[in-house]
């Protein structure tokens, strides 16, 4: 975390600024496309963009250890003292541990509700019983918890120019439809970690099942019918996209830019899946740098033009959100010294 994305955001006690520049640390390492987007943001935003994502990689980290690094009763019990943190620094507003002292100041400031937080760690546990999910409904409500309601958590930070709740629909799509994203780009990958997201129904609707999967990733061979589930798998998550679309345009102008970058970078990430003929089962995608780049400065200008129009976001035409505003005062929480990296 930059000292001025700190003093921006009005955070001034030192084992905060420490918190926060963990969390940056975590996005950073673990999500560079949304870590590029994020850059495009007020400053006083980033900071907790950066709580939001740091405590969801760190979570993820947690439960997608490989099973020679930790035990899945490990991971179970390392889940639920992650929850019980959690738990105690949004009630208090405090915690000795870093990223979780981070985001319960990010959830205080904006006032984000606490029962996302819970549906995210309930998503979390999922994860270390549930390895493949029957239909797409079912996968819809494992990502309830696991995508959507981390786009209700940042719409505050975001902002609108309508009503919050017009919004959140359009909010949990995108979270939904970047993480179906993630899933189709992962296949091999979740795999390996015993996990299949792309639905059992979709796959049966093309003959072939987990099993056949499995065949491809050990052997590297090709299946032309895996090849077809995964573009269904594909066209099933442009349309989620395009449900979320209408919503970029409820956002603070400011933050549209940051919001426009993740979508047309994430989506970019399916361009790549079907460049590489859905190899995904053998390698990742990847979206080329020159094209990021060209995204990024799109985004750039995007923004110029934004602060251009809209000098103030205190302008009585715009507003950043209905609902009351989040605190703003610099708080001066204090905690124990900072532990290590976990």
């Amino acid at each position: 975390m930059t000292a001025r994305e700190l003093d921006a955001a009005g955070i001034t006690d030192a084992a905060l600024r420490s918190a926060y520049t963990r969390c940056r640390r975590l996005n950073a390492r673990h999500g560079k496309t949304y870590f590029l987007a994020t850059r495009l943001l007020p400053a006083d935003r980033r900071p907790a963009v950066h709580a939001l994502y740091g405590f969801a990689r760190w979570a993820d980290d947690i439960v997608d250890s490989h099973t020679d690094e930790l035990k899945n009763s490990e991971r179970t019990t390392a889940l639920q003292q992650l929850s019980t943190r959690l738990q105690h620094g949004l009630s208090t507003g405090r915690s000795t541990e870093p990223v979780v002292q981070a985001l319960a100041d990010t959830a205080h400031r904006y006032a984000i509700d606490a029962r996302h937080f819970e549906d995210f760690m309930s998503a979390m546990r999922d994860d270390l019983t549930i390895t493949d999910y029957p239909t797409y409904e079912d996968l819809r409500r494992y990502m309830h918890g696991s995508a959507a309601v981390i786009g209700l958590q940042m719409l505050p930070v975001l902002g609108t120019t309508v009503p919050r709740a017009e919004a959140e629909p359009y909010a949990a799509d995108l979270g939904v439809a970047f993480q179906l994203t993630n899933f189709l780009r992962d296949v091999g990958e979740d795999l390996d970690r015993g996990r299949v997201y792309v639905p059992a129904d979709l796959l049966n609707a093309h003959g072939i099942d987990r099993d056949r999967l499995q065949w491809s990733r050990d052997t590297g061979r090709r299946d032309t019918r895996i090849t077809h589930a995964l573009q269904a798998f594909e066209a099933l998550t442009r349309g989620v996209y395009r449900q979320a679309a209408p919503g970029i345009a409820l956002l603070d102008p400011v933050s549209r830019p940051c919001i426009r970058t993740a979508f047309v970078l994430y989506s970019g990430i399916l361009d790549a899946v079907a460049a590489d003929g859905y190899s995904v089962l053998h390698r990742r995608a990847v979206v080329p740098r020159r094209r990021r780049a060209a995204v990024a400065v799109d985004g750039l200008a995007r923004i110029v033009h934004a602060r251009i129009s809209h000098r103030s976001a205190l302008r009585p035409d715009i507003r950043r959100d209905t609902s009351p505003e989040p605190a703003r005062a610099q708080l001066t929480m204090t905690s124990s010294q900072p532990r290590g990296a976990a």
